[in-house]
């Protein structure tokens, strides 16, 4: 009896070991099978209600952008119909875990540059299809409009022109969708004046990482106002925005001059947006070893000392282009065309070179669009473009363009040079998007594109070499810089780049994106998760020797449905 007992105990001691373990295996298989589950389950109009519809093939157009580059190929692309439609699949995809693997991006007319409105094998919500509720648009001492985040803002632009009005800041691309530009900024001309297109919203409609639709202004949900404006996509996706309004002019005198010294050129500019009475719109370019510069631009402009003109040699020079317009009414035409004179006369511009042409308000602002018509046919618009847009301190812009200019930059064949300042006492500072620590910035733009035949400095290699030796010599002069559109590949830079303002960043998208479902593209949170933690944790309570099934299963994931928790408890039990 003595020594029977332990071979019992110790044979039952090694059956219930061994029970353990069969227990311990079919349970990480088990997981491993809900993981599949969890990463396959059914996505379609008949299992989750929609107006809209979800499309699984035909999707290579979400798969490609304007930077054309990058081509990531979705597992699925949303169609939306309504706010709900958008709502309910980010919910699913809560719902699901972070253990789905599966991420959300917002495409509006797939202007990003390096696949940042692209979802490897996630979702693709086409924004341009949610166009409901109709614009609408209110006058009175505040005018506004609200309008999808879905709508292009040259369809903003007809509209609000039925009404005498249109919106105070744009960018120089009209074809691009509201959610699109105001989740980075939106810039151009008039910046200086009115801000970005972010600094004049009034309210936005959001649908968080959570799959919460939320209305935020400055008084309401205020934080989720500030971070999704200029936050690219990370907080929450914009499906309605009321956008302010001003009247809106009927004609534009719009004017070239040109400048060979850098150091003119930059103090008239800046002297041009600090003015009180001034133009409506002010850039500029450079250009560098590209002939017959002046003919180019007698189609569309008429210069003003034309013998002047002809004679002025610009083959081999670096130049710069100042770009202005003035908006006035027909029956403001002589009073316009003094003040622009009187203007004019303070600047310091080679005289010869003043160019001039009077345009509707419309053909001004949608200058891009007709370049791009004659682009399109040619086959030279759906090409790569590997941009590079900088914001840089003013008191280090002089520094910036001897070296980026005069060095590195070696002809503007290849794509226009963009460059002017802004006062960013125009910019809400309390939006997500990062600017140099000065009250005047300039916005530099490198907009090139690359025909992919092409080889020498036009190929794509090349450009993108220029473009990170400029980026090279910005850090190593300590320039101060910031990207906009912003483009990198590790969270270490993305860290860098938001500086003091990264734990703000962190702390939004814990709050209202804390599974990093959204905006994949822009590469700022890992894209992947592992799989292994529901088989580690199931495998740890029944190592404790725990029964509390409900309570294994919670630590599981908070974000399984009762539906297939109570499924797995099932499963568990019948062992």
């Amino acid at each position: 009896m003595v020594s029977v007992l332990p071979c019992a105990g110790f044979r039952m001691q090694t059956n219930i070991l061994f029970i353990k373990g069969l227990i311990i295996l079919f349970l990480s298989l088990l997981a491993i099978k809900l993981n599949l589950c969890f990463f396959s389950f059914p996505l379609s109009s008949k299992t989750i209600c929609l107006d809209g519809h979800l499309s699984f093939a035909n999707n290579e157009f979400a798969a490609s952008d304007f930077g054309n580059r990058y081509h990531y190929l979705p597992l699925a692309v949303l169609h939306p119909q309504s706010v709900s439609d958008i709502s309910k699949i980010i919910k699913h995809v809560w719902k699901m875990g972070p253990e789905s693997g599966l991420k959300v991006a917002a495409r509006g007319h797939g202007h990003s540059l390096q696949g940042q409105s692209q979802a490897d094998r996630g979702i693709v919500i086409n924004m341009e299809s949610l166009r409901t509720p109709e614009m609408q648009v209110h006058t009175g001492e505040f005018p506004y409009v609200d309008v999808s985040a879905g709508e292009l803002w040259i369809n903003i632009l007809h509209k609000t022109l039925k009404y005498g009005l249109a919106p105070k800041s744009w960018t120089d691309y009209l074809h691009l969708t509201v959610g699109g530009t105001l989740s980075n900024a939106g810039i151009s001309g008039q910046a200086f004046r009115h801000g970005p297109q972010i600094c004049n919203v009034q309210q936005l409609q959001v649908i968080t990482g959570k799959g919460e639709v939320l209305t935020c202004s400055e008084k309401q949900n205020s934080e989720l106002f500030h971070g999704v404006l200029g936050g690219l996509g990370q907080f929450g996706i914009i499906t309605r925005a009321r956008i302010s309004l001003q009247p809106a002019p009927e004609l534009v005198k719009w004017i070239r001059v040109l400048y060979s010294d850098f150091a003119t050129f930059s103090r008239d500019q800046e002297y041009l947006i600090s003015a009180g009475e001034t133009f409506d719109y002010i850039e500029g370019f450079v250009i560098k070893n590209r002939p017959n510069l002046i003919n180019s631009w007698k189609a569309s402009f008429d210069p003003q000392d034309p013998a002047g003109a002809s004679n002025f040699k610009s083959d081999g020079k670096l130049l710069f282009c100042l770009e202005l317009a003035k908006n006035f009414n027909p029956d403001k035409t002589d009073i316009i065309y003094q003040e622009i004179k009187s203007l004019l006369s303070q600047l310091s511009y080679t005289p010869s070179t003043l160019f001039m042409s009077e345009v509707s308000y419309v053909q001004f602002l949608d200058r891009v669009h007709t370049s791009e018509l004659k682009l399109r046919p040619q086959g030279l618009w759906d090409i790569p473009h590997p941009w590079l847009n900088l914001l840089v301190p003013q008191s280090k812009i002089k520094t910036f363009a001897q070296e980026a200019f005069g060095n590195i930059l070696t002809d503007t064949s290849n794509g226009p040079v963009i460059i002017y300042p802004v006062n960013k006492s125009k910019w809400n500072n309390r939006t997500s998007l990062v600017l140099p620590e000065e009250e005047i910035i300039y916005l530099v733009a490198f907009l090139s594109h690359a025909v992919p035949s092409a080889t020498g400095t036009d190929a794509v290699e090349q450009i993108l070499d220029r473009n990170q030796r400029i980026l090279d010599f910005c850090k190593a002069a300590h320039l101060s810089v910031k990207q906009y559109l912003p483009h990198y590949h590790k969270q270490e830079q993305w860290r860098g780049h938001f500086g003091r303002h990264w734990d703000t960043f962190i702390k939004r998208k814990s709050t209202y994106d804390p599974l990093a479902i959204l905006a994949p593209g822009h590469r700022i949170f890992p894209t992947k998760i592992s799989h292994s933690r529901p088989s580690v944790q199931l495998s740890r309570w029944i190592r404790m020797g725990s029964c509390k099934l409900d309570k294994c299963l919670a630590s599981i994931d908070v974000t399984i449905s009762i539906i297939q928790r109570d499924s797995i408890k099932f499963c568990l039990l019948r062992c």
